[in-house]
């Protein structure tokens, strides 16, 4: 259901909120499809200055919808969400992230790729791939290692730590952390302000604060491939079965 997916440009700023909370937010194709077609547009936009992530309830987005990727393996370059992941890399106007609680998986990858996180102080961030017998996504098994050291990120994706919003202030994941009902505004009053500057010297900067694009993507690409591998691999049909069986997975 695209209206999964709410958008809406107020002063010069493209906001995207993830609107499935019954489901804790949790993304499909068909959301992450409508999130690249709003997000190109907006590139090619010049009325469109900056872009805010959002979700809605008190969670951002705990990650992929696991069913809709186990029956329909995101495979090759055409899969929405490989799509998406492409328009976080190669996005020309600022991306704010407004993390208003649990950020699972790709919750968290994303802030990778964006320009200024705020999160709520109730915000826990997770990316429990090896958890579920699956691999890291978009890039952040190359640049959370080199955001916050191999030791700390090793803890995050091959333990399943829980990072809270405080931590992850200290270790550069977020930019700032604010009340939960100050969240919003924050992080709107940020997006607004950067709709403000010269847009051409803040695309230029951001893509030269982006830096060996080349490499994220080739990161990004091996990541994307062996993911694709490892939906169809019986440790995770094993580790989806343990999950609804509320037990412990056995991987023999």
């Amino acid at each position: 259901m695209t209206d999964h997916i709410l958008t809406e440009i107020r002063d010069r700023v493209l906001h995207i909120t993830f609107n499935r909370p019954e489901k804790k937010n949790a993304l499909t194709h068909a959301m992450y499809a409508k999130m690249v077609d709003a997000m190109r547009a907006a590139d090619e936009d010049d009325g469109v200055r900056a872009i805010l992530f959002t979700g809605a309830g008190d969670v951002f987005t705990s990650g992929n919808d696991l069913a809709d990727f186990r029956d329909t393996p995101p495979l090759g370059a055409d899969a929405p969400v490989t799509q998406f992941l492409g328009c976080l890399l190669n996005a020309k106007k600022p991306l704010v992230m407004a993390v208003n609680g649990i950020g699972v998986g790709i919750g968290l990858t994303m802030l990778l790729h964006a320009d200024i996180v705020y999160a709520s102080e109730n915000a826990v961030l997770q990316a429990p791939f090896v958890d579920l017998a699956l691999v890291p996504e978009a890039a952040s098994s190359l640049l959370l290692p080199r955001l916050v050291g191999h030791a700390k990120a090793a803890e995050i994706f091959m333990l399943g730590k829980r990072v809270s919003a405080d931590e992850a202030y200290t270790m550069g994941l977020v930019s700032q952390v604010f009340k939960a009902d100050e969240l919003a505004a924050a992080a709107g009053k940020a997006a607004i302000a950067l709709a403000k500057k010269a847009p051409q010297s803040l695309q230029l900067t951001k893509k030269l604060m982006r830096g060996d694009r080349e490499v994220v993507a080739a990161r990004m690409a091996e990541e994307g491939k062996l993911f694709g591998e490892r939906l169809t691999s019986p440790e995770l049909m094993e580790a989806i079965m343990a999950f609804m069986q509320k037990r412990e997975p056995n991987f023999g």
